[in-house]
């Protein structure tokens, strides 16, 4: 029951629909906002560090469209230390744009390191010598 008799009553004016746009339009703007920020940022570079030394390999791997792999694996077996006597074995897997990063490996080694690249029944394997480049980027394409 509704009374009419002296005074400011809510129900009088409309004031659920006020309230509604009051809340609606700004929820709506920090969605559509905070959803462009959320698509401009990269990816982040998966890293493993060997903690050996002050080389880097960066991979991209892409399957024979040029389309990146995600998850493609990235093995990496070597030996440091006095005499070689520690072994080390490390393992990344690619972010969603085919890409990995492998720090931290000796410097000073004479060996070449043996990158194996696998993704299901796809692989390939690339070699890096850091005595004759330090920082290395590999760009690879896993075929049939």
């Amino acid at each position: 029951m509704i009374r009419k008799d002296r005074g400011f009553h809510m129900y009088n004016l409309n004031w659920n629909k006020h309230f509604r746009a009051l809340i609606l339009i700004p929820s709506v703007l920090f969605v559509v906002f905070s959803g462009t920020e959320l698509t401009a940022q990269e990816q982040v570079v998966p890293v493993v560090d060997g903690q050996s030394g002050q080389c880097k390999a960066d991979f991209t791997v892409m399957d024979g469209d040029k389309n990146p792999l995600y998850d493609a694996k990235i093995d990496v077996t070597f030996r440091h230390g006095f005499f070689g006597v520690r072994k080390m074995s490390l393992q990344v897997g690619t972010n969603s744009e085919g890409k990995a990063r492998v720090v931290g490996l000796p410097d000073k080694s004479k060996k070449t390191f043996e990158f194996k690249i696998s993704f299901g029944i796809l692989s390939d394997t690339v070699f890096m010598r850091t005595s004759d480049d330090c920082k290395a980027v590999f760009d690879v394409v896993l075929q049939e």
